[in-house]
């Protein structure tokens, strides 16, 4: 009966379980779309090979592969350290619970309607618009992560989303179209905020500041980011310190609703 003693099971154990795949779930979302998602499931994969051969008792793979988790800690910690920084700060944001958040986040309890507070349709129509008229803008939208450590570097605002709005804001001769506008539910809630530039080197340096400091605010944050070019009229939709393709802007339109919901 030894072999099936790991069947009595006890409340702790199941909350344990559950805190275990919170964990993971919470890691997957944070690295899924990213290069580092194929690492986290290998790193998934060797952890449940491991614990199968301490299990087998087969003492001498288990012990390499255990010395392979052990010795390979300090380099993931290197490898995924952006991803660490978002987790720290999904983890610690004073908007975890918000508005029911915490449940919202997981993907299996939602509904399957892209509804979303933000009126994205407004924001994409005023991009397409600025994009016409060669007018820069840089538009952040705030999921998880709070942005207040930029949000009070610029100006403090409270004024729900319009497409005349926007296009007001980023209209050259406005005193608020510097810098980058926060959004936060259906409102944008400052203007003329200063974003951190990311110092990657290996983005083309056919791009500016804004497209900088876009790819900056994405690595640090999981929010997400539209910018439009001054020079070309371009919108570039950034997520997790990326670039998104995108065919058309109602495929934009539907790739947004699908990471806000």
């Amino acid at each position: 009966m030894e072999l099936f003693d790991f069947l009595d099971f006890k409340i702790i154990d199941i909350v344990d379980i559950i805190l275990v795949a919170a964990l993971l779930y919470y890691i997957y979302k944070l690295v899924k779309g990213t290069v580092a998602i194929n690492i986290f499931i290998g790193i998934v994969v060797v952890y449940l090979l491991w614990k199968l051969t301490v299990a087998l008792q087969m003492k001498m793979v288990s012990g390499i592969i255990g010395g392979f988790m052990n010795i390979g800690l300090i380099a993931l910690i290197i490898v995924f350290q952006q991803e660490i920084r978002k987790f720290l700060l999904m983890v610690g944001s004073t908007n975890f619970t918000k508005k029911g958040r915490f449940i919202k986040s997981f993907r299996f309890l939602r509904q399957d309607s892209l509804d979303t507070d933000i009126n994205v349709d407004a924001i994409i129509a005023a991009c397409e618009k600025m994009g016409t008229s060669r007018t820069g803008a840089l538009i952040v939208i705030e999921r998880n992560n709070k942005l207040d450590f930029v949000k009070y570097s610029g100006d403090k605002m409270n004024i729900e989303i319009t497409q005349p709005i926007l296009e007001s804001i980023f209209y050259k001769n406005s005193p608020l179209h510097d810098g980058a506008a926060i959004i936060e539910g259906n409102y944008i809630v400052a203007t003329r905020v200063v974003l951190p530039v990311s110092n990657e080197r290996t983005i083309p340096q056919r791009f500016g500041l804004r497209h900088r400091a876009a790819i900056g605010i994405s690595e640090k944050t999981d929010a997400l980011v539209l910018v439009v070019s001054e020079e070309t009229g371009q919108i570039s939709y950034i997520k997790n310190g990326e670039f998104v393709l995108y065919k058309n802007t109602n495929e934009l339109i539907t790739m947004i609703k699908k990471a806000l919901v």
